[in-house]
């Protein structure tokens, strides 16, 4: 198991460059190990559906998810963009999970709460696949903006339909009372989110009064990030809540209080999750995943024909009303990739016991190995034309900010360069006179900003 995890970090490491500049999607590598190590391959490891293991790290995995979303968005950007997020959250989000259950009560035959959830789990977008969209230079801002905030908060409507409909299947048949009902809502909108709310206060709040008195470590800091997001689930558990839910709210509480935190306490999290996803992705290639070409038929290629083609029908509608053109609007339809998040959801049922989510695990698994090919793959033709990042020449030193007003006022060449973090620019703002550059594609961007090649650039990065 430690060679296994070791392995995980080693790959992903030596490959990050060359998956960066190819654009392979990094999930198909770790599917594709999966499948090496297990019983297909040299039987070594096989991670059953019933599995411990499988089990504790699905669930560990899908709570840094929920928190680190949460924990990425930026609530201004929310704000100034509510009517994008709500284009996308409403018609677009619940109108594609509505249609997908309608289908697979139709072509599948399955009851509302199981074509429910079925339809929640395929409509939650995958961060990792997702994030390598994202990544990617010739990308339209508008996109981008869209798909960050579609992934970071699609899991307020898909999640609670999943939770709704386990409750259902879980009374056997028993009607729900208005009691229950009420129960119910209270458990999802108040005990839950509530429990997630005060622990991430109380933990920011702790983690700034220590600082300003006696100082913390900033390796311990970022841990911090990973303590809240499990405190979290701990605390909404211990009172028979959701614990997901808690995980989301607590990071949405975090972002919301506006403490001033190193990169490294979302960036540790981001790249533990990242990491806990990957290793995930492995458990469920070797054997788990491959198990949807065996539900292959008449009908469930049809339904996974369905599952992808139902998103732009619901997206391009709903994004009328924004201010995108058609271009954008279709992209932004089309890249709802289908991963982990989508596995994690449908093993919820499975976790519970509910014996009929086997099938819809088989089903998702369909889903998530043709998204994977479509959605991973299709960026080279969508998105083709990126310039490559390529190593600059040329010598870097470091250069005072005095320096650099008396190089201007000498007449020389210079052009201040922003290169900060994300977190670090959308937190201070932008430098007056500096050409924001992002540090993932440096050279790329500075060919399109045309920066001259014979000009100083005094790069701020801290």
């Amino acid at each position: 198991m430690l060679a296994l995890i070791g392995a995980v970090i080693v790959i992903s490491a030596l490959l990050s460059g060359w998956v960066d500049r190819t654009g392979v999607p990094q999930v198909a590598v770790f599917l594709a190990l999966g499948a090496i190590i297990g019983p297909a391959g040299f039987g070594l490891f096989d991670a059953s559906v019933d599995s411990p293991l499988l089990r504790v790290v699905a669930t560990l995995s899908l709570v840094l998810v929920l928190f680190t979303d949460a924990l990425s968005l930026d609530l201004k950007e929310v704000r100034e963009h509510r009517r994008l997020a709500s284009l996308l959250l409403g018609p677009g989000t619940a109108l594609f999970t509505a249609l997908l259950t309608i289908t697979g009560t139709l072509l599948l035959g399955l009851s509302w709460p199981l074509a429910a959830i079925l339809a929640a789990a395929i409509a939650s977008t995958d961060p990792v696949l997702l994030r390598g969209v994202l990544r990617r230079p010739a990308l339209h801002n508008s996109v981008r903006q869209a798909l960050r905030l579609e992934s970071g908060l699609n899991d307020i409507i898909l999640l609670p339909i999943v939770l709704v409909a386990m409750e259902v299947l879980l009374r056997g048949g028993e009607p729900m009372t208005g009691a229950d009902w009420l129960r119910m809502a209270g458990t999802m909108l108040v005990l839950s989110p509530g429990a997630g709310m005060v622990i991430g206060y109380v933990g920011v709040k702790a983690l700034e009064a220590i600082r300003g008195r006696i100082g913390v470590r900033r390796d311990y800091e970022s841990l911090y990030s990973l303590g809240l997001a499990f405190a979290a689930y701990a605390a909404a558990e211990s009172v028979h809540g959701s614990g997901f839910i808690s995980a989301f709210a607590a990071g949405l509480t975090i972002s919301a209080c506006d403490t001033e935190l190193c990169d490294c306490f979302l960036e540790y999290g981001e790249t533990t999750a990242e990491m806990a996803l990957l290793f995930t992705f492995v458990l469920f290639g070797t054997s788990i995943v491959w198990g949807g070409l065996s539900a292959m038929s008449l009908t469930t290629v049809t339904f996974t024909a369905a599952a992808l083609l139902l998103r732009p029908i619901a997206y391009v509608p709903a994004l009328m009303a924004a201010p995108l053109s058609w271009t954008n609007r279709a992209i932004i339809s089309w890249f709802g990739p289908r991963g982990l998040s989508t596995l994690l959801l449908v093993m919820l049922p499975i976790f519970a016991g509910i014996d009929e989510a086997v099938y819809l695990l088989q089903i998702s698994c369909l889903v998530v190995l043709v998204s994977v090919v479509l959605h991973g793959f299709s960026p080279m033709v969508i998105l083709r034309g990126a310039p490559h990042e390529a190593t600059a020449e040329g010598s870097a030193t470091t250069i005072t900010v005095a320096e650099v007003e008396k190089l201007k006022a000498s007449g020389a060449g210079v052009i201040l360069v922003d290169s900060r973090t994300d977190r670090a620019f959308q937190q201070d703002g932008a430098f007056s006179g500096a050409v924001r550059v992002h540090p993932d594609h440096a050279v790329a961007q500075a060919r399109r900003e045309e920066l001259p090649p014979d000009a100083t650039l005094a790069v701020f990065c801290a």
